[in-house]
C-alpha cells in the first residue's frame, strides 16, 4: 500500500466507526421517531443560514446523556474532536447556544418521545410487568441554597428595583427630555428581563403560603409553647404530654432557633459593615452566613427529624395519613423561604445533607426499564404515589399496546415513605408498601411469620403489616431495591443527572424526560445485542 493511501480518510462515514456502536443505535431510533412537532415549532429555512434539523439536534442530545455528557459547551467541542459526534451532526458542528435553546424550547415535547422511546422498547420484548418498584430520589437544582431569602428580604429588592427604575427615569428625563428614547434601565440591575418578575413571584408566594400558614398554626401556637415549657422535666415514650403534636412543637423551636440566628447572620454582617467604614480589623472567629448553621439550629433540626420519624412510624400503626404531616418538614416549613434563581425549586434533606433541588420519581420494571416519571417540590414521597400509579398504568396500556400478548400489571412496590391510609386503600393496582425500615421487615417476617389472610378487622396497615411477614409477600418486597435503586443510580452515575441544566419545575421534568429515555435507549440497546448475541 501507498504511504500516502495509507492514512486516507474512509470515504464513508459508516466506515469510522464499528455497526455495533450506541451511536449508529441512537440514529436508527431517532430515525423511528414521530418528530412533527418539533419541526413544527422549529424555523428550517428561511433568512440566513438554514436551521440544524430537529432529528440530528435531538440525537446530539440523547447521546451526550447515554455517554454522561450535558454541557451544551462540551457537546459541541466533541462534535469537533470525538468521532461519534462528529457522525451525529455530519461534521456540520452546532454551537452551544444552539445545543442549549433547542433542549430548552422543547422540554415540553420530551415526555412525548419517552412515550415513543417505551413502545419502541415494549415492541423489543422488554417492560417486564409483573412487578414494577416506585422510589424517589433527590436531584439538585441549578440554583444555590444560598440563594434562598425570606420574605423581607424579597420586599427590600423590590423597593430597590422600583427606586432605581423611578430614579434612572427622571435622570434620563432630565438628560434626554420626557418621551424621549435613552429609557432603559441602568446596568448594574442584573438579569432586567427576569430578576424583577422573579422576585415579584417569589414574593407573591410568600405572602400566600405565609398567610395559609399562619391560619393554620394559629391554633397550635400556644398548645406548642407549653409543651416546650414541660419538655425538659417531663420524658415520656409516645405521644408527647398533654397530647400535643410534637412535631409541631419541635417546629416551634426551630423557627425561634432560625430566628435567632438570622438575628446573629445580621448583627454580623453589621459589625463587618462598621469595621469596613472605619477601617479596623473585622470581627474575630469564624464568618456568621448560613441560616442552617449554628449547633443550636442543627440540633433543633434533629429534633424535627425526630419527631417526623416518630410520628410517622405512630400514624403507620394506626393507618393515619402523614402525607400533610410530612410534607414540607425541613426547614422550608419552620421558616419559608424562596430561591431567587431557580423560584420553583426546595430546600430538600437528603442523606448527605440539604440541597436545593427537586424529588424525582421512577417506576421501573422488573427489566430495570423506566415506565414513568414525575417530578415534584415536595420533599414527601408520600403525596406522590397516586399520580404515580395512575402514571404507571397509563404506561402499562402503552406497553401492551404494542404487544400481541398483553400482560397484565401485577405487584407495585415502594418503601415506608409512601406509607399512609390513603396510598393503602385508593382503588388501583396491587401493591406491597413497607410499613417500616427494610430490614426490620425481614427480620419480622424471619422470627414471626405469618400465613394466610389478615384478619377481617385489621386496619389497612396492620394487614399490610401482615402480608409482608407472609414468605411471599417478604419475598416479593425484597425485589424492591434491587429493581428501583439501580436506575437511580445509573441516571445519576452514567448519565450524570445529579444537578439539573435548566430551571423552573417544567423544564426539570421535561430534562428528567429525557434522561430517562436516554436510559431506555441504553437498556434497550444492551437488549437487542444480548439478544443477538445468543440467537
Amino acid at each position: 500500500m501507498d504511504r500516502d493511501q495509507q492514512f486516507l480518510v474512509p470515504v464513508s462515514m459508516r466506515d469510522w466507526l464499528p455497526e455495533g456502536h450506541l451511536v449508529w443505535f441512537v440514529l436508527d431510533m431517532v430515525a423511528q421517531l414521530d418528530l412533527d412537532t418539533f419541526r413544527a415549532r422549529h424555523r428550517l429555512g428561511g433568512a440566513g443560514r438554514e436551521a440544524y434539523d430537529p432529528g440530528m439536534l435531538l440525537a446530539l442530545l440523547i447521546y451526550g446523556y447515554a455517554v454522561g455528557e450535558r454541557s451544551s459547551r462540551q457537546i459541541e467541542r466533541l462534535c469537533s474532536v470525538d468521532v461519534a459526534f462528529r457522525v451525529i451532526c455530519a461534521q456540520d458542528t452546532p454551537d452551544h447556544t444552539t445545543i442549549a435553546r433547542f433542549r430548552t424550547a422543547h422540554a415540553d415535547l420530551f415526555e412525548q418521545v419517552f412515550a415513543q422511546v417505551l413502545g419502541l422498547c415494549a415492541r423489543a420484548g422488554m417492560g417486564r410487568l409483573g412487578t414494577v418498584a416506585i422510589d424517589g430520589t433527590k436531584i439538585a437544582a441549578n440554583a444555590s441554597i444560598d440563594a434562598n431569602h425570606r420574605e423581607g428580604w424579597f420586599r427590600e429588592q423590590a423597593r430597590k428595583i422600583a427606586a432605581e427604575a423611578e430614579a434612572a427615569d427622571a435622570a434620563e428625563d432630565a438628560e434626554f427630555g420626557p418621551g424621549n428614547r435613552g429609557d432603559e434601565l441602568p446596568a448594574e440591575l442584573a438579569d432586567p428581563k427576569t430578576r424583577a418578575e422573579r422576585i415579584r413571584r417569589c414574593l407573591a408566594e410568600l405572602e400566600a403560603e405565609q398567610a395559609e400558614r399562619d391560619a393554620a398554626a394559629a391554633g397550635d401556637a400556644a398548645k406548642a409553647e407549653q409543651y416546650l415549657a414541660r419538655l425538659e422535666d417531663q420524658r415520656v415514650t409516645g405521644r408527647a404530654p398533654g397530647g400535643v403534636d410534637p412535631v409541631a412543637a419541635a417546629q416551634a423551636r426551630l423557627a425561634r432557633e432560625m430566628t435567632a440566628r438570622q438575628a446573629e447572620i445580621d448583627a454580623y454582617a453589621a459589625a463587618v459593615a462598621a469595621a469596613g467604614a472605619e477601617g479596623s480589623r473585622l470581627p474575630r472567629g469564624r464568618r456568621v452566613a448560613d441560616p442552617l448553621g449554628g449547633k443550636r439550629v442543627k440540633k433543633a433540626l434533629a429534633g424535627l427529624e425526630r419527631a417526623l420519624r416518630t410520628a410517622a412510624t405512630q400514624d403507620t400503626k394506626t393507618g393515619k395519613d402523614t402525607t400533610t404531616a410530612s410534607a414540607g418538614s425541613d426547614a422550608d416549613r419552620a421558616v419559608i423561604r424562596r430561591n431567587v434563581t431557580d423560584p420553583d425549586s426546595r430546600i430538600l434533606p437528603t442523606r448527605g445533607g440539604w440541597i436545593q433541588g427537586y424529588n424525582a420519581q421512577l417506576a421501573v420494571t422488573g427489566d430495570w426499564l423506566i415506565l414513568a416519571v414525575l417530578l415534584t417540590n415536595n420533599p414527601s414521597d408520600c403525596a406522590a404515589l397516586i399520580p404515580m400509579l395512575n402514571r404507571t398504568q397509563q404506561a402499562a396500556e402503552l406497553v401492551n399496546g404494542e404487544r400481541d400478548t398483553p400482560q397484565e400489571l401485577g405487584t407495585v412496590l415502594a418503601d415506608a415513605g409512601y406509607c399512609s391510609e390513603d396510598n393503602l386503600t385508593t382503588p388501583g393496582p396491587d401493591r406491597l408498601i413497607a410499613t417500616g425500615k427494610a430490614h426490620q421487615i425481614a427480620v419480622t417476617a424471619r422470627t414471626d411469620p405469618a400465613s394466610g389472610p389478615p384478619p377481617e378487622d385489621a386496619t389497612p396497615a396492620e394487614a399490610m403489616r401482615h402480608r409482608l411477614r407472609t414468605p411471599d409477600g417478604a419475598a416479593l418486597y425484597k425485589k424492591r431495591a434491587a429493581t428501583v435503586e439501580p436506575v437511580n443510580g445509573h441516571l445519576k452515575d452514567r448519565v450524570g443527572l445529579r444537578r439539573f441544566s435548566m430551571r423552573g419545575l417544567d423544564a426539570c421534568h421535561g430534562e428528567l424526560n429525557l434522561a430517562a429515555l436516554t436510559h431506555n435507549l441504553r437498556r434497550m440497546f444492551t437488549h437487542t445485542h444480548t439478544t443477538t448475541q445468543t440467537t
